[in-house]
């Protein structure tokens, strides 16, 4: 179990700080992207979706 004596420990990580919290603020931009990418794509289905229903609601 590790235990810090300072704030400075807890984010050096035993010496291993920079692959720590890079991995967790690259983690976190990944995650954004995806929910960004995410939401881009179910606007532009629900573009598409209403757009054939215009069409549609245009041949009758």
């Amino acid at each position: 179990m590790m235990q810090w004596q300072s704030w400075n420990d807890f984010f050096a990580m035993g010496g291993r700080g920079f692959y720590v919290w890079g991995s967790f603020g690259v983690s976190f931009v990944l995650i954004v992207a995806e929910l960004w990418w995410l939401r881009l794509a179910r606007l532009a289905s629900l573009r598409r979706l209403r757009q054939l229903q215009q069409l549609e609601s245009d041949s009758e």
